[in-house]
């Protein structure tokens, strides 16, 4: 575990000879496909998108929006999340190694995300997952200490939560629908729920598509703090990650890729072989049946607990696949592609949202809610192209993305140095 420790006798942020460069590939990677799925929530009400399953009018947009729910939907803040508790756990053993104290320094660090978070959900795009982040990473710590065997059985009790719980409120709902007249009460209480649904929708679309900044504002900030209501369904999938993360942190897997090439086949293999299936049937359930979140019934478990294994399982397939091509020499070079947007990926995130949301609301080109999921797929390509562009551009002058310098500066309470000579010239 010699590549995880670091020469340097003070904690700060990670040095050059220190960072697992696939990493920031997979980061990378994983930015183009959280935009993907991102895409369809700019261009409506996130209420919408994460309640109910609105159709699409032409059957491109159909195939394309299906697509995305069976490739990406769930898989890529799944891959994030892996790659968050994984950075955690390198962060820790590496304080550790130095003989600092960990705790205090991360506690500053999630502090600071959490506030990057809140003003990213309120003043850009209500679907922030930053402030989650900072909160569940929080929560992390106390697990810090876990074997690795005891990650993986809190995972899986994790991942089977969300499903678990809906099939018992669906039994519940199912034992008084026994009586004929709770049965009529209970069906016309959701409909009067997804009728006001709608309602709101409605009316949030047209402030959406044709407010100025302060009037987006005033209906986005509340709805950022109403969708951490609904979002509270995918913390438990979200921590799962980040505890499979730490175990790939603790093993070794990712710092020691020859060491660990069959289990990554194995990873890869059974990643696709199981993850592309279970994720087909979420996505068919949710686009042949019109399910909604807020409205418990079986298809929306089976739905829910196809996604729940398989997501996690085709994140792995992905992570694992573009870890044994890194070390084939020619896909390294293509792969080291994505690097530097990796390196920068938070800089990223908060610029795809800037930009998607310059697109679409009324303050923007107000093309909220005009544009099919074919078109957003284009519009996606033309976005990351843009960021690796910018990305490769900036990381061949500075140490870090814009946002990430912030980051580090506001964590250890000191101006970090920037440009790449000036970094040199302070290292001892």
């Amino acid at each position: 575990m010699a590549v995880l420790t670091a020469p340097a006798a003070v904690l700060g942020p990670t040095r050059e000879e220190e960072r697992i460069e696939i990493l920031d590939v997979l980061r990378g990677f994983a930015l183009f496909g959280i935009l993907l799925v991102n895409m369809l929530a700019f261009n409506q009400v996130m209420m919408a998108a994460s309640v109910m399953s609105l159709p699409d009018a032409a059957i491109i947009d159909r195939i394309a929006t299906w697509l995305i729910r069976w490739l990406a939907e769930g898989k890529f803040y799944s891959l994030f999340s892996l790659l968050f508790g994984l950075g955690f756990m390198i962060q820790m053993m590496r304080a550790e190694a130095k003989g600092r104290r960990f705790v205090p320094v991360y506690l500053r660090r999630s502090l600071v995300l959490f506030t990057f978070g809140v003003l990213h959900g309120v003043f850009f795009w209500v679907g922030d997952i930053l402030a989650a982040y900072a909160v569940l990473g929080v929560a992390l710590l106390l697990f810090r200490k876990m074997r690795p065997r005891g990650l993986l059985i809190w995972a899986v009790v994790l991942l089977s939560l969300t499903t678990l719980l809906m099939a018992g409120l669906t039994l519940l709902l199912d034992f008084g629908r026994q009586d004929p007249a709770a049965a009529a009460q209970i069906d016309a209480m959701f409909a009067e729920r997804r009728a006001t649904i709608l309602q709101e929708v409605e009316r949030a679309s047209a402030i959406y598509a044709t407010g100025n900044f302060i009037e987006i504002t005033a209906q986005r900030a509340p709805e950022f703090f109403e969708m951490w209501l609904t979002s509270i369904f995918i913390f438990p999938n979200v921590f799962a990650m980040f505890l499979i993360g730490a175990y790939f942190a603790k093993r070794g897997i990712l710092a020691d890729l020859e060491r660990h090439r069959g289990l990554l086949r194995r990873l890869c293999l059974w990643g696709f072989r199981l993850g592309l299936p279970l994720n087909a049937v979420y996505a068919t359930l949710f686009m042949s049946q019109g399910l909604s979140r807020m409205e418990p019934s079986w298809p929306l478990v089976a739905a829910i607990g196809s996604q729940a294994a398989g997501a996690p399982l085709l994140a792995l397939g992905y992570a694992s696949g573009l870890a044994l091509l890194w070390q084939r020499p020619r896909w390294q070079t293509r792969l080291r592609l994505l690097a530097p947007p990796g390196r920068m990926a938070l800089t990223n995130y908060l610029l795809q949202s800037l930009i998607a949301t310059l697109i679409f609301y009324g303050y923007g080109l107000g093309l909220f809610g005009r544009m099919g999921t074919a078109v957003g797929v284009v519009i996606t390509a033309l976005i990351y192209a843009f960021n690796i562009a910018l990305s490769h551009w900036w990381m061949r002058r500075y140490r870090f993305g814009p946002v990430e310098w912030l980051w580090r500066t506001l964590t250890y309470g000191q101006p970090q140095p920037m440009r790449r000579l000036a970094a040199q010239t302070a290292q001892p």
